[in-house]
């Protein structure tokens, strides 16, 4: 069976916001454990994160995961 194309799609902009609080890949991934490859990838938009790394993420930074992740439909 073919693998259904995800319906949802999204952009991340933790640089963005790592950039406002100077703060290197590394300080956040060890602040939401997990790698620095793992954030490098968010920000690639190449890695869908859990929902669990995404609410920490956005703890981090003091943001709602709307601030971080701009959701999308796939049409």
């Amino acid at each position: 069976m073919a693998r259904k194309k995800d319906k949802y799609t999204f952009e991340s902009s933790i640089h963005v916001q790592r950039a406002i609080k100077r703060m290197t890949q590394q300080e956040l991934a060890d602040l939401v454990g997990v790698s620095r490859q793992t954030i490098m990838q968010l920000e690639k938009n190449k890695y869908n994160p859990s929902l669990l790394l995404a609410y920490s993420i956005a703890q981090v930074f003091g943001v709602s995961i709307y601030d971080i992740f701009d959701f999308k439909e796939v049409k």
